[in-house]
């Protein structure tokens, strides 16, 4: 049971770190765009700002094992697998990426606008305002947003290993639910709950550091 465990806890851990480490990237890239082009953004753009939001509402609205299905054929060309824990980092990261790039803009727009402000009238261009004024004001923030983020991935995760994606999902479905294996789903679920607890435990401490 024990060599079960740790191997799907390797395996989930695989997925969540990549997909978390994936979707930051691209969902920091995106809350950038939105903070720019929005209606209080630096540079507003009314029309991209509004085909950015919609494409951002419309991916964070599919149900994400409907989400993962769908995606089969475009996992299949990136992945080279459409099942498995690589297959699983796919779909993850589409379906964080939008929910990401919300935490982050979030953030951002929390930032003091009178700091804003004043960086601007001493001739900071666009680019300093947002990493060198508002990125920094708003990293602790930030970090809680990605260990939120990686939490929310976690239970993600459990969800791929349902259909085929493998981790501790997989065999809590597979050997708890289908072979009515009651100690392999309690081991399951409690390796779930220890590494959300270890996940939130860092976040907190890196917060407080940064704070």
């Amino acid at each position: 049971m024990l060599e079960a465990l740790l191997g799907a806890l390797s395996e989930t851990l695989y997925m969540v770190f990549f997909a978390t480490l994936f979707s930051s990237i691209g969902g920091f890239g995106l809350a950038i765009f939105l903070i720019l082009t929005g209606p209080h953004g630096l540079r507003p753009r009314p029309g991209i700002y509004a085909a950015l939001d919609a494409v951002v509402n419309l991916l964070r609205s599919f149900p994400f094992m409907i989400l993962m299905i769908a995606l089969i054929p475009f996992t299949r060309t990136v992945a080279g697998v459409a099942y498995g824990s690589t297959a699983a980092i796919v779909p993850l990261t589409v379906a964080a990426i939008p929910f990401m790039a919300r935490l982050v803009e979030g953030s951002l727009l929390e930032v003091d606008p009178g700091v804003v402000e004043a960086a601007r009238s001493f001739g900071a261009s666009d680019g300093q305002i947002i990493f060198q004024v508002m990125v920094r004001e708003a990293m602790p923030s930030i970090v809680l947003n990605v260990a939120v983020l990686a939490i929310a991935l976690l239970g993600y995760s459990a969800m791929a290993g349902a259909i085929g994606g493998g981790g501790l999902g997989a065999l809590a479905y597979n050997e708890g639910y289908i072979r009515f294996r009651a100690d392999m789903m309690l081991g399951a679920v409690a390796v779930l709950i220890l590494v959300v607890q270890c996940i939130q435990i860092c976040g907190n401490r890196i917060y407080k550091k940064l704070r």
